[in-house]
Parts: C-alpha cells; sequence; structure tokens
C-alpha cells in the first residue's frame, strides 16, 4: 500500500525531490516526468513517459495511472496554468496557480505587490521602451544599474551591470535584440543594492507558511563570484551569516506579509515561496521571488529535513499545513558543488562519459542529484549544462564544504569545470567567530562605523530643517553653536532639562513603530523647562542601542526633529551609541536634552504671588503621555490582549497604536500666555501624576482642590483602571488622567488666560482652585476621580470575560444543561479541568460532559472520564480508509448521544472539512499561543524563538481553516528569562486549565454564539 507521486521536470531539483518523497512511508511509487538518468533504477523512483506541455492528456494519465499527488518543480508549467487544470480536475497538485505564479512569471507584477504590501526591496521602476529605460538609468537618483526582463527566463534574465553604459546595453539586448523572447518586452530598472546575498525559502498552504533554513546560492560561473550568471553553481546551508534576529525579521517582513498579501488580493498561494534577499545595512530587501524551489538551493535545503516531505506538501495542498510543521535537522550543514559542462552557459559538448559516481555515494556518503545526463551504451553521459550536483554534510559548515569539494574532484568527465570556493563566505564567517587569534577590530566586536555614517546621512536634512534664529542645525561637528543675542534676549537666564521616555520605549519595540518616540522625548524634556517660563532653544539626543539599525534610528531621530519642530528648537545635535552586550539586539535607550532661555521679568513659577482662592486651569493631555507604561504594560499583559489586540477605546486603531500616541507638546501654544504676565505658575504633569507635580510650583503653606468632573477624561484612563483594577490615589500618584498640564492665575486674570490658551488650538478649562494646606492632608485632593473615571471605562466584554472568574451559583438557562461531548487522544488535563468545572456545585454551570471519545484505546484521558461516570466510547481511526470515513462515524456516535456541543482536548486529527461544517457553531479548540500569533504545531518553540514576552492560550471556535475560528477566550502567560519548550509548556497548560472551562460557559449559558458570517454575537450582556 502507499500513494503514487508524480514530480513534473527533469533537473537537479525535481530528482532532489523525487529522492526526499521516495523515503516516506506514505509513497509508494515516485514518477518524474520527463526522467533523466539520475532517477533510473533507484528503487522507488522512475521514469514516466508523459509531458507536462498537454493538460487534458496529463489530466487522463494522472487518472489511468493513480496519481495521489503531481509535485511541480519547474516555473514554466505553473504559469501555465498546470496547478488549476489538475486541481479542477481533483487531482491535488503541489504548486501555486498561474495568478499565484505570477510572483515569479512578472518582475513588474511583483515589485509593484512588494510596494502594496510594504515588503521591503529595491528602488525601481519598469519599462516598455528602451529609451525611455535608459534615460531613467541616467537620470535615477540611485545606483539604476540592475536591469531585469520582467517575464521568465529560465533564471538568467537578470543583468547588474557595473555602469550606466553596461545598464543600458543591457536594455537594448533585453528590449531590441530580443535575447530573453517574450520575457524581456517589459524591463524593471532597480537599485544596487549591496550586501549579502541570501535565499529563504518557505512552505505554503495560502494562510500558514513554514521556513526553511537560509540558504546562500553561488549564481556566477567562476571563482569569486565572476563570470556569467548561470542557473547556479552551487549553494549551501544553512547560511550562518544570517543571524536570528534577521531571520526572524525576514519572516515578519517578508514571508508573513507576502502570503497574508497574495490571500488579500485573492491569490491563496500554495506550494514553495522563494525569497532571494539582500542584507542591507536597513535590513532584508528582497531581490526576487520564484515560484518553486531554487535549483541549486533545493539540494542542499531538503538533505536536512528531518520530518517527512510528503506529509508537509499534503498540509500544504489540504490547507492543513499548521498541524504538519517540518522538522529539520539542527545539527547538521550541506552544501553542493555544481559540475558543469565546458563551454556553460554558453555552447558545450554532450555526450562526455561521467565517471566516480558509485564510489562517492557508497564509499564517501554524499549524494549525487543529476540534472543534465542521459544513459548511452549503458553509460552514464552529459546531457546538459549543469551536469550534476555532488552534496556533503557535516556538523560544521567547513567540513561539509571540504567533503564536498573532494567529492566533486572525484567526479570525472571531459571539460568538467566546477567552483571551488563554495560555502566560502560562510566558513570565513564561521572561523572569524571561532578564531581566538585573529585581530581584533571595532566592527568586529559588533559597532558599525559605517551604519553610523549612513544614519548620519539619513537624518541631514531632518536636522536642518529645524533650524531657528540663533542657530544654524547642521550635525557633524563637536558641538553646537547657539547664538542668544540673534535670537533676541537682553537679560537671558537660561534653563536646561533631561529627562527620557521610559518603558514606552518597550511598547514602540513590541509594535516595530518608532516614528513617534522622539517626539516623546523632545515633549518631556521642553515641557518640563516651560515650567520656569523658558522658551526652547535648542535640543540634544542620545539613542543607545545594541545593534544600530539604520531605520529604526533614522525613524526615532525623524520623530526629535519632528518635537522640535513642534517645539520651535532646533535639533543641535545629538550621539549615536552601539553598545554590544549592553542591550538585545532590539531593543534600544533615548534620553534628551534640552535648553532654553527667559528673559528675567519672565521666569516662572512666582511663588510668592500665589494665593489661595487662585484658580487652577487644566490643559488637555493626549493621554498617557509617557510616565506610568511599566504599570501599563503590566495591565495589558493581565488582561489578555496583544499590542495588535484591536484598541478597546479608540476605533480604527490597534491597542499598541494607542498607547503610542506622543505626548503633547506645550511650548508653542502655552508660551504667549505665560509671556503675558498673567501666569503665576505652570506645572507639567509628568512622573508623579497629579499629586505630586502641582506642589511642586506651589508655596508650601498651600494646596490644590481638583473637580475631576470639570475636565474630559480619555478613556483609556478607564481601561487601565478597570483591568488593572488600580487604585484611585495610585491613578492620581501615576498618571495625568486628562491633565498635560496646569497653570495657575488669579481670578481677575482667568478669562484672559483662558481665551489666549483656547486661541492657540489647546483645550483647556477651570480645574480646580488653590487652597491652604491641611496638616495631615495630601496637599492635592482630586474629587469626584472614581466617578470620572468609572464613566469612561470602555465596555469590552470578551476580555472582562477573559479576566473575570466566573461566580454562577445556578444554571442561568432554569436548570436545562448543554450535552457536552469531549474528543481526546491522551492523558486529557483540559479533560479533567472541564470536568472539574462542570461538575462543580458551587459554580452551577449550564454544560454537562455527557460523553468523552478517544481515537486511541487505553489512554490516560479514558481513565479520567470513567472515574467522574461518564460514558467513554473508542472509535480507531486505523480501522477506517480515510479521514471523512472516520470523522463520519463520529458524528453518527454524538448525533446518537444527543450531543449538542463538541470541546476538543488534546484530539490528534485533523477534523474533515464535512466535519466541520456539520457542527457549525459547536465545536471549539484550545490553543496553546495568544491567536492570530504562533498558528498551528511548535507554538512553544515559535514563542520561544521570536523572543516574545508574553504568550497565553486561545479557546476558538474550529472552522476549516486552521486556527482562524473567532475568539472565545485569552488568557496571558509571561514567557520568564531561561524558559524552555518544557517549562513554558506546563505553564500554559495552567493558562488552558482556566480558559477552557470560562469559554465553555460562556456558551452554555447562553452568553456567545458563532453567528454565520463567523463572528461572535453577544447574547447575554450581563454575563
Amino acid at each position: 500500500m502507499g500513494d503514487t507521486v508524480l514530480v513534473i521536470g527533469s533537473g537537479g531539483r525535481e530528482h532532489t525531490l523525487a529522492w526526499k518523497l521516495a523515503q516516506s512511508d506514505l509513497v509508494k511509487k515516485v514518477l518524474v516526468a520527463p526522467g533523466n538518468a539520475g532517477t533510473k533504477n533507484k528503487g522507488k523512483i522512475d521514469n514516466a513517459d508523459i509531458s507536462a506541455g498537454d493538460h487534458d492528456k496529463l489530466i487522463k494519465w494522472c487518472k489511468e495511472n493513480v496519481i495521489s499527488m503531481v509535485v511541480i518543480g519547474p516555473e514554466n508549467p505553473l504559469a501555465d496554468g498546470i496547478a488549476d487544470a489538475l486541481s479542477a480536475a481533483s487531482i491535488p497538485c503541489f504548486g501555486p496557480s498561474a495568478n499565484g505564479a505570477e510572483i515569479e512569471a512578472s518582475k513588474n507584477f511583483a515589485k509593484a505587490f512588494m510596494d502594496r504590501h510594504m515588503i521591503p526591496t529595491a528602488k525601481w521602476k519598469s519599462f516598455t521602451s528602451a529609451e525611455d529605460a535608459c534615460q531613467h538609468i541616467n537620470t535615477a537618483p540611485y545606483k539604476a544599474l540592475v536591469v531585469k526582463a520582467s517575464g521568465l527566463a529560465a533564471g538568467k534574465g537578470v543583468i547588474v551591470a557595473n555602469t550606466t553604459e553596461e545598464a543600458c546595453q543591457a536594455v537594448r539586448e533585453m528590449m531590441t535584440d530580443k535575447l530573453f523572447g517574450a520575457a524581456g518586452e517589459t524591463v524593471v530598472v532597480e537599485e544596487l543594492l549591496e550586501g549579502e546575498e541570501v535565499s529563504v525559502l518557505a512552505f505554503s498552504d495560502g494562510s500558514t507558511f513554514a521556513p526553511m533554513p537560509p540558504a546562500q546560492d553561488h549564481k556566477r560561473l567562476l571563482e569569486g563570484d565572476k563570470g556569467p550568471n548561470t542557473g547556479g553553481m552551487g549553494a549551501y546551508c544553512p547560511c550562518p551569516q544570517v543571524s536570528v534576529d534577521t531571520l526572524q525579521s525576514i519572516h515578519s517582513r517578508v514571508l508573513s506579509k507576502t502570503i497574508q498579501g497574495m490571500k488579500e488580493e485573492g491569490r491563496p498561494y500554495t506550494g514553495v515561496i522563494y525569497a532571494g534577499l539582500m542584507l542591507t545595512s536597513d535590513g532584508p530587501k528582497v531581490l526576487e521571488f520564484n515560484c518553486r524551489f531554487g535549483d541549486p538551493e533545493c539540494q542542499v535545503i531538503l538533505p536536512l529535513l528531518k520530518s517527512d516531505l510528503y506529509v508537509t506538501m499534503t498540509a500544504c495542498v489540504k490547507g492543513t499545513l499548521s498541524d504538519s510543521m517540518p522538522v529539520w535537522h539542527a545539527d547538521q550543514y550541506a552544501v553542493g558543488v555544481v559540475l558543469a559542462s565546458g563551454g556553460y552557459p554558453a555552447s558545450y559538448k554532450k555526450g562526455m562519459e561521467i565517471t566516480g559516481l558509485e564510489s562517492i555515494e557508497a564509499e564517501m556518503g554524499q549524494l549525487i542529484f543529476h540534472a543534465g545526463t542521459a544513459i548511452k551504451d549503458g553509460k552514464t553521459v552529459t546531457s546538459g549544462g549543469r551536469v550534476l550536483a555532488n552534496v556533503a554534510m557535516a556538523t560544521d559548515l567547513p567540513t561539509a564544504a571540504t567533503k564536498a569539494l573532494e567529492g566533486a574532484a572525484a567526479v570525472k568527465f571531459t571539460d568538467a569545470i566546477y567552483r571551488k570556493d563554495i560555502a566560502q563566505k560562510g566558513c570565513d564567517f564561521v572561523r572569524k567567530q571561532r578564531d581566538p587569534k585573529k585581530g581584533l577590530s571595532y566592527s568586529g566586536c559588533g559597532v558599525s562605523i559605517d551604519a553610523g555614517n549612513l544614519l548620519v546621512d539619513k537624518i541631514k536634512s531632518m536636522v536642518k530643517s529645524t533650524s531657528r534664529s540663533g542657530c544654524d542645525a547642521v550635525i557633524g561637528g563637536f558641538g553646537g553653536v547657539f547664538d542668544l543675542k540673534a535670537a533676541g534676549y537682553q537679560d537671558p537666564l537660561l534653563v536646561s532639562g533631561t529627562d527620557g521616555v521610559g518603558t514606552k520605549l518597550k511598547v514602540a519595540q513590541a509594535c516595530g513603530r518608532h516614528q513617534t518616540i522622539g517626539i516623546d522625548l523632545v515633549a518631556m524634556c521642553v515641557n518640563d523647562i516651560l515650567a520656569h517660563g523658558a522658551e526652547s532653544l535648542f535640543f540634544l539626543d542620545y539613542f543607545a542601542c545594541g545593534k544600530l539599525q539604520v531605520n529604526v534610528a533614522r525613524d526615532v531621530v525623524c520623530g526629535v526633529a519632528e518635537g522640535c519642530k513642534l517645539a520651535g528648537c532646533a535639533l543641535l545635535g545629538g550621539e549615536t551609541a552601539e553598545m554590544p552586550g549592553m542591550y538585545a539586539e532590539g531593543d534600544y535607550d533615548l534620553a534628551g536634552f534640552a535648553v532654553g532661555a527667559v528673559d528675567r521679568k519672565h521666569t516662572l513659577p512666582q511663588m510668592e504671588k500665589i494665593s489661595s482662592g487662585d484658580v487652577i486651569l487644566g490643559v488637555a493631555s493626549s493621554g498617557v503621555h509617557s510616565n506610568g507604561y511599566s504599570l501599563v504594560r503590566k495591565v495589558v499583559e493581565q488582561s489578555g490582549y496583544l499590542y495588535s489586540s484591536p484598541s478597546p477605546f479608540s476605533p480604527d486603531k490597534s491597542l499598541g497604536e494607542d498607547l503610542l500616541t506622543p505626548t503633547k507638546i506645550y511650548s508653542k501654544t502655552l508660551l504667549p500666555a505665560i509671556q503675558s504676565g498673567h501666569v503665576k505658575a505652570y506645572a507639567h504633569i509628568t512622573g508623579g501624576g497629579l499629586l505630586e507635580n502641582i506642589p511642586r510650583v506651589l508655596p508650601g503653606n498651600n494646596g490644590a482642590m481638583l473637580d475631576a468632573s470639570r475636565w474630559d477624561i480619555p478613556s483609556v484612563f478607564g481601561w487601565i483602571q478597570n483591568k488593572g483594577n488600580v487604585a484611585i490615589e495610585e491613578m492620581a500618584r501615576t498618571f495625568n488622567c486628562g491633565i498635560g498640564a496646569v497653570l495657575v492665575v488669579s481670578q481677575e486674570r482667568c478669562e484672559d488666560v483662558l481665551e489666549m490658551v483656547k486661541s492657540s488650538g489647546e483645550k483647556v478649562s477651570v480645574i480646580g482652585n488653590v487652597i491652604p494646606t491641611i496638616k495631615g492632608i495630601s496637599r492635592v485632593q482630586v474629587q469626584g476621580l472614581d466617578i470620572a473615571l468609572s464613566a469612561v471605562t470602555p465596555q469590552d466584554k470578551v476580555h472582562t470575560v477573559v479576566s473575570g472568574q466566573g461566580d454562577h451559583k445556578s444554571c442561568v438557562n432554569g436548570g436545562k444543561k448543554m450535552k457536552v461531548a469531549v474528543l481526546i487522544s491522551g492523558t486529557g488535563t483540559n479533560l479533567q479541568a472541564l470536568i472539574d468545572h462542570t461538575i462543580d456545585p458551587k459554580v452551577g454551570s449550564c454544560a454537562e460532559i455527557a460523553l468523552v471519545i478517544s481515537n486511541i484505546p487505553g489512554v490516560k484521558g479514558l481513565e479520567r472520564a470513567e472515574k467522574a461516570g461518564i460514558p467513554t466510547k473508542v472509535i480507531r481511526h486505523k480501522e477506517f480508509k480515510s479521514r471523512v470515513e472516520f470523522d463520519m462515524k463520529v458524528h453518527e456516535t454524538l448525533a446518537s448521544a444527543g450531543i449538542e456541543f463538541i470541546c476538543l482536548a488534546g484530539f490528534m486529527r485533523i477534523l474533515s472539512g464535512e466535519f466541520v461544517r456539520k457542527w457549525h457553531g459547536r465545536l471549539i479548540n484550545v490553543h496553546p499561543s495568544l491567536l492570530p500569533s504562533f498558528k498551528g504545531m511548535n507554538a512553544h518553540k515559535l514563542v520561544l524563538e521570536a523572543g516574545v514576552r508574553v504568550t497565553g492560550c486561545s479557546v476558538h471556535f474550529v472552522v476549516e481553516e486552521v486556527d482562524a475560528g473567532a475568539i472565545i477566550v485569552q488568557e496571558a502567560v509571561p514567557v520568564c528569562p531561561g524558559d524552555t519548550i518544557e517549562t513554558l509548556q506546563e505553564r500554559v497548560k495552567g493558562a488552558e486549565h482556566k480558559a477552557y472551562p470560562r469559554a465553555l460557559e460562556l456558551i452554555a449559558s447562553n452568553a456567545l454564539k458563532l453567528g454565520d458570517d463567523g463572528r461572535i454575537m453577544w447574547l447575554n450582556s450581563d454575563i
């Protein structure tokens, strides 16, 4: 028994696929069409006499030969729609549809797609006129030296020119001389990127992707990356130059966006997606996408696959990849050296006898993947340009490279050529990391002077834009100069202030949003010096990080420059410090230093003039500003929210976006009122909140009485107080609660100052009065804050339930309990949690577990059910011919028992679409992560690799798309330093045991249900 798989294509890539598929216990035979010498007499592998070009004939042949799956190797058949034709005929096909394959078939489409979905790539422009293309090459504001034929050109349609003349010549060869035929009718001209080139491939089922280890191909014919482009002269995998952080960036910024973008555009992508990337100083950027395995990358990637390739491919076709994620050998490297015919990639001879193959495979233990070979008179001979690849594996890269070259040298045929420097870059990188005798360098210690210089270039214009009278803001010197006389001061006092942004930085880093955090930095400094009546003159920033990411630093400094413009001060200078070992990669810290001036007569506070009865004006804040974020982050963590979750207090924003609303800058808007002479004091409501900051500008015998009903409190503060159960006094001591600044004025001048502040665009109101201090009583009293916060607390049913414990004493449905079945395959710890909940008399649950079904006999979960007196049933899946047949037997058993609802609790079977549709809205599961993050299997491993600080579990409705159903309840769990998969798993299990019963109770008590549109409908708002 077993399946028969047809592999379309005859090159080294297809031979590698056939070899790996033949290792599957589920595969009886692998056929390759058209065949080659490398697939002859290889156990399960054989040749097939069928062409991929005639779709109707191919479909008929596949049905006659009972083909279980067709695997498409090359790009051309995919672009021609072979996958569409086979799928329409109900023949499973591994490979994207024609509109999915367009990501390789049209460079023009691919580049526009990347722009639409903000996938990092080189600057570009497409042309249908050679003259227009050449004009662009000569006038572009970037190095427009890469010329690509937009269509398919067998992997050779890219010219990387050294000069604009060469680039124009390439355009003429493609468009006028038809070097690549119709493929060159449209050309794409790109910016020349500099850096290390790598390839990262991934499996995809249209929704989920599973990345492969990074590889590096060698396209040029000759050593040292010289000579003409080829289809590939060798490769190695994994590529050690790709750090964990860089790989994570590629996964999130490239692969995830690509798969999601294709799905959004109605092109769900199934198969292998190949991203060719350049590791630039600004991070990874996409050079090209391919719609299939790369060659020769395929030959070094697949030998590292530990799990069953056929199982993964089947999961991609069925849309269940998250349940069959591939597993890779973590301790192995593979190096492949391609042997080519003399004269390649131009004309070459064929029919040269090849010797030495048997000894390489038998004695050296290496792999030979044929590409351009044939059998003639019983001998293996050359029949193509790239003849074969020799692949060696070892536990370290230098050893694998040495073995691969030894194997290549043992292969003999006339005029054979191969590169002797395959994997040299990777080996050099490894040696530099390990060699204690090598000379040290600053860059070798993790500090990039080049990256620092590049950052300076990128921010010069932004800094220049902040120039003002007294200062020409130009960076690059050792210091900055400010001319007070030119700024118009007669009798000035200088005022300085320094501050940071605090742990609001952690929110920015978690969200990957760095554009506004610089505004916060400026605000925290200039708002402070305004308390002395000072106009902000100039600002300096300090940016410290473990590894300088130029784009991140640029975004931060861009925010600083924007803040300086809002404050009316010049960005006079700053410091960028790259300190490996001090900060984790991706982390950074900020500090700022502001200098202002005030004429002596306008200095604040004027404490001697303040007296009881003076009016306190409150100027509205923009939200939390930049204080209290350690508490805010803790509230977010405990609430079960993610920063990517929809904001509970603002429409059309995520929670992270809302919390990153920049701090208000009051320098320009309040300065006219302050300089009018009518303001006695100004206080910035910063760390210490309302209670600690107002007394700083009042004489010792005075305090303040505030009335919280007199100003608008943003709902974020109500949410924080409610979710964190934060004491009212703590709210007033930690946060601004909607007031970013206060002004103290006399009653006589109150209306004048109110009008001046309102005319500047600020929202201001009378919020209280100065009062005498009372011994033993806080100097600042805030009346009605509890009521005001309660009034603005947003209603958030889902997450209120998440945090709640449930206190039902009796079933709200009049005693009628919902009959629930639990499907298990193992120990049943979640089953036990559901049992304990439903039988607890203190809970009065509306659910009754009426049946437990297992597909495996003798498991611990059955024992738990029997001990609780719950009927059990064993239905062995191995006794059924198909998944649907097994599922229908389970369905019949459930129906006959009168079951109304199903909970999956460690049920290790993928349910068919037919079953899921029958139980729509009556089937839930618990997943060990905070969905939508980390779907599928290996969630804990993915969490640890991603380096996130919070994970948890999600109880969700089951729909046909894996882990995509509406979420009912989530429970957050911290990821602790030193966590392993096992320790994290145990902590998440505890969360599951709390979340799963709560979710079941919500449904059983008729609080919610799944609507026909796939969204949760709330039916009882009191639950």
